[in-house]
């Protein structure tokens, strides 16, 4: 599919090139806005708008949409007044706030005064509301019904409004306070027995709505939850004020899952796609991260020094610590790894720390069994036996091989119970991953090695 998406963006971009106009016109007419837009990435910026003329009007405001805010910066700039204004009256309100929120202070101006005085006031109602919260991605285009209209009146009033309306498939019942009652879908009224059956009569009560202060992150999962196609959000008594669309909380999924693999990478979420990032945001975006783990990792340093003199008695001690370190390490990221995902689709709670300690507990002496075996067979039939490495010996090979399994335990609990404790504290727990994670463990596993080795070994 995508090969084949390649192949007709370089056939219309080479028409674009050999101007033929009409016939590209003629080809766009025919395609998904999702996909124009794709095309307008890979053009240069004279083409930008050459191209944007030959859509229609409802295409290009779609269009206009789902392009990168750099495109659409570089449209509005090259617009004239009247074109300003044929884009920005098609757009949805939603569409409008987000557009408004990307743009600098002089072109926000522009599309300011070139929406009308009812397109304004809901932008300026939704840009109000917290970032990340329901009431900043909510759409204030809904269809309104009240509960005495008949069937016949409900479709009817459809077919009037919902031309401008951002969906028209669930409808939301409401009172002359704009108390939400309930919701009807078209599905509903069109299979309804008698088209003078009021709609009080046959709409759905049991609603289940967010508040404009709900986190976009829980509206999110509530979508996943419960399929929904929109969801109503009211405010504090109960009154509609918006609604929030599937499309919508598809962006905010995609959002949330691409800070949480950011910051499980050590690094600062960025706004910006890769390839719009300079070399020096990237910079700012990753050095603090590593400078904090560099520093922390000192600790590991700080512990080899101070058993210099065991490691000078046992050498053959010195080659299993990178094992040790790489083992522990990816045991903990495993479990974090899982319980941040759990955490972030709402599957576990805080007071379910105790069930998650349990059941790693006995994963973790599991694979830490498990891998001490392998690891004692390994250093044994290779290291003693194939390499005829005369240091290893069976007391060496039990320190390492109960270090490891040690190990393992410890990380995997420390790997569960970190993002827990940073979800409960008010922290991402995307934060407690890998990186830290692994610094962590690393110091962890020196102690418990060089604790075995005095023990046993008598270093």
């Amino acid at each position: 599919m995508a090969e084949r998406f390649e192949i007709v963006e370089k056939a219309l971009i080479q028409m674009l090139e050999e101007k033929k106009y009409i016939t590209l016109r003629d080809i766009l007419v025919t395609m998904n806005p999702s996909d124009i837009a794709a095309i307008f990435a890979d053009l240069e910026e004279k083409q930008i708008p050459l191209m944007f003329r030959l859509l229609t009007k409802e295409q290009a405001a779609e269009t206009f949409v789902e392009m990168d805010p750099d495109a659409q910066e570089l449209l509005i700039r090259g617009f004239s007044d009247n074109e300003l204004k044929e884009v920005v009256d098609e757009l949805y309100v939603d569409d409008a706030a987000d557009l408004v929120e990307e743009m600098p202070a002089n072109v926000v101006k522009r599309i300011l005064k070139q929406a009308d005085p009812e397109m304004r006031k809901s932008i300026n109602q939704i840009l109000r509301y917290p970032e990340n919260s329901a009431g900043s991605i909510m759409t204030t285009e809904y269809v309104s019904l009240r509960p005495n209209m008949t069937v016949e009146e409900a479709i009817l009033r459809i077919r009037r409004q919902g031309v401008d309306k951002e969906t028209i498939y669930t409808c939301y019942v409401t009172g002359k306070d704009r108390r939400l009652l309930g919701l009807i879908t078209v599905k509903d009224l069109l299979l309804a027995e008698d088209d003078e059956t009021p709609l009080e009569q046959i709409m759905l009560t049991n609603i289940i709505s967010v508040t404009t202060q709900t986190d976009q992150e829980e509206v999110a999962r509530m979508f996943s939850k419960y399929n929904f196609l929109a969801l109503p959000v009211v405010d504090g008594e109960n009154r509609m004020v918006g609604i929030v669309t599937f499309d919508d909380a598809m962006d905010v999924m995609e959002d949330e899952a691409t800070e949480d693999i950011e910051l499980m990478g050590a690094m600062t979420p960025s706004e910006k796609p890769y390839l719009k990032s300079s070399p020096l945001d990237l910079f700012k975006n990753r050095f603090p991260w590593l400078t904090l783990l560099m520093v922390s990792s000192t600790f590991t340093g700080l512990i080899i020094t101070s058993f210099e003199d065991a490691l000078a008695a046992q050498v053959a001690l010195t080659a299993f610590i990178p094992m040790l370190m790489g083992t522990g390490g990816n045991s903990g990221s495993q479990s974090s790894v899982t319980v941040i995902r759990s955490l972030s689709l709402g599957e576990l709670k805080f007071k379910d720390i105790g069930i998650v300690l349990w059941k790693e507990l006995r994963t973790a002496l599991m694979c830490g069994i498990a891998l001490a075996v392998v690891c004692f067979a390994k250093i044994w039939l290779v290291d003693h036996l194939l390499f005829r490495n005369e240091e290893i010996t069976l007391i060496v090979d039990l320190v390492v091989c109960l270090a490891l399994a040690l190990t393992v335990v410890i990380a995997k609990v420390v790997g569960c119970t970190l993002p827990m404790i940073a979800k409960v504290l008010g922290a991402d727990p995307a934060v407690m991953a890998s990186p830290f994670i692994t610094t962590i463990v690393d110091a962890v596993s020196l102690l418990v090695y060089f604790m075995f080795a005095k023990m046993l070994l008598s270093i």
